[in-house]
């Protein structure tokens, strides 16, 4: 693919083409195009990287991408608005890298790889919650000594997870680590083909709902994003201030009626269906319930607590450089930078201009 060759570095390379484990599947009935057929760089449209199977994240973009006020503002910029699924936010941050994609939502270890070269900016807070070692019959850390954990490389959770067994005198060498998809991990912990994973919602979720047995032994904190590539807002500042009021709206309009937000949350189950080719295990009132916790009931999101900038974000930068996945040349100040970005603050205070209460939703 061209976004092996634009990698500006061998480690680059390695970090985030690696990791494309999955083949980029369409999804969703906004989606124009999927990524199997992507548009060129610079394609006169504002092209959107979602995750419909993370809970809030795909919830949130379930709302963005049936927002009519959103597209009518986009069609008169010339600039048709599409929306493309993905199965994990590392396939997006290259295609940010090389203009394919003007944003996309991500987690908090994507959103670092995207902005450490400074080639993208941070826009507000998707999701601000915890990742979980869950483990079966396991109450305490020091439990996991010989056991085998599923968990997922160079993410969050991987990071939590070493952080737990740090905490009881372990390190990776005294477990059994089995690399697996998020989404596999609550089956397999039933089916016994691990004793514990560590991972994120709506996986933890899954678990400990399927069984009393599943607990969870040790939790670290996590945090997804919205983040534009920096050109896109430097050639289309406009087009960006209104994705951005879509962002807003989304949740504005979620909060202010349950019935909403279980709209949202069916839209949010239909869109991963189409990814994934089977029922979301779970239930609505669960992903409502994440949906609540994870991000309406934060205060002041999206805007983005100052703390954020430092934990978790500036610990699991650390992290990656210690595992030597980041590029040679990234600076923590190219991801305090890209938290500078004003287009969230404009949009918050120019209410009537972006129509942040005027909503307008297919169905």
């Amino acid at each position: 693919m061209e976004d092996r060759e634009n990698c500006r570095s061998r480690r680059y390379r390695k970090v985030l083409c690696g990791l494309l484990l999955v083949p980029l599947l369409a999804g969703g009935p906004a989606a124009a195009g999927g990524p199997r057929d992507l548009p060129q760089a610079d394609s006169p449209a504002v092209d959107v990287g979602v995750q419909p199977l993370g809970i809030p994240s795909g919830v949130i973009s379930a709302v963005m991408q049936r927002d009519r006020v959103l597209q009518r503002a986009l069609a008169e910029l010339g600039l048709p608005g599409r929306f493309h699924a993905f199965w994990r936010g590392p396939e997006i941050v290259p295609l940010l890298a090389t203009r394919q994609l003007e944003a996309g939502l991500l987690g908090d270890m994507p959103t670092l790889m995207a902005t450490v070269g400074g080639q993208a900016v941070i826009v507000g807070l998707v999701k601000q919650t915890s990742t979980a070692v869950v483990g079966r019959g396991i109450v305490q850390v020091g439990e996991l000594a010989g056991r085998r954990i599923a968990y997922v490389e160079g993410s969050s959770a991987h990071h939590t997870l070493l952080q737990g067994l740090r905490s009881a005198g372990l390190d990776e060498q005294r477990v059994k680590l089995v690399p697996m998809a998020v989404t596999e991990m609550p089956g397999a912990l039933a089916a016994g083909q691990i004793d514990a994973f560590a991972g994120w919602e709506p996986a933890s979720a899954t678990a400990l709902a399927a069984s009393r047995e599943n607990r969870v032994v040790f939790r670290g904190l996590t945090s997804d994003y919205l983040v534009f590539g920096r050109r896109f807002v430097e050639q289309q500042p406009a087009a960006a201030l209104q994705l951005t009021a879509a962002f807003v709206r989304a949740l504005e309009w979620m909060r202010r009626s349950q019935a909403n937000l279980e709209r949202a949350v069916r839209w949010m189950k239909a869109d991963a269906q189409a990814l994934s080719g089977k029922p979301v295990a779970v239930s609505d009132e669960q992903a409502a319930r994440i949906t609540r916790q994870d991000i309406l009931d934060v205060p002041s999101a999206p805007a983005i607590p100052g703390r954020l900038t430092a934990s978790p974000l500036r610990g699991e930068f650390d992290f990656l450089a210690r595992q030597g996945r980041l590029p040679t040349d990234a600076r923590w100040t190219n991801v305090e930078a890209a938290f500078r970005y004003e287009g969230l603050a404009q949009v918050m205070t120019g209410e009537h201009r972006y129509r942040l209460a005027v909503f307008d939703y297919e169905n």
